[in-house]
């Protein structure tokens, strides 16, 4: 299993740890609006899943805008998510404030279905380890990043290039 820390103390990451060329495992997280998406939803797209511990904090609300900027130039056969714990209200009012138009913001919080299936649920703390996926179109694994210590940056370029590779 991937070893994190978050604010430099271990923690515990419940779930099965994401390898590439694993077949991407389905969940089910909340749109801001309550509905109910998986990862079949967006079958037959390249996937980057950027998964934040709260959009409420620096680094998370970075990682989103970068995210949201490189979306724009990476056509219509890629989805970028921003996966976090944060509520779907909470987060539909973030994006609002903070004019995220091309990333998709889903919520864990429910069941932690996204965060147990990719082994970035944080016991001690309830929240999701920063990381990121890149899933192919047929739902296998292409890039996995497990940010080892949470309040740092993830590797933006490597995870953006892997999109590119499988969009092309």
């Amino acid at each position: 299993m991937a070893q994190v820390t978050f604010i430099n103390k271990p923690v515990t990451l419940i779930g099965n740890e994401i390898k590439v060329g694993d077949q991407a495992p389905d969940f089910t997280v909340l749109a801001n609006d309550l509905s109910p998406v998986t990862l079949k939803d967006s079958e037959g797209k390249v996937r980057l899943f950027s998964v934040v511990p709260s959009l409420d904090t620096g680094v998370c609300d970075q990682q989103t805008r970068k995210f949201n900027e490189a979306a724009a130039e990476l056509g219509d056969n890629v989805i970028i998510y921003t996966v976090s714990m944060d509520l779907p209200f909470a987060q539909r009012r973030w994006c609002g404030a903070a004019g995220i138009d091309k990333v998709v913001t889903v919520s864990d919080h429910r069941d932690a279905s996204f965060g147990e299936a990719y082994g970035v649920h944080m016991k001690e703390l309830r929240l999701l380890a920063r990381s990121i996926f890149v899933v192919d179109e047929n739902g296998k694994v292409a890039y996995v990043e497990y940010v080892s210590e949470g309040t740092t940056h993830p590797n933006y370029e490597a995870a953006l290039e892997a999109v590119k590779e499988l969009s092309k």
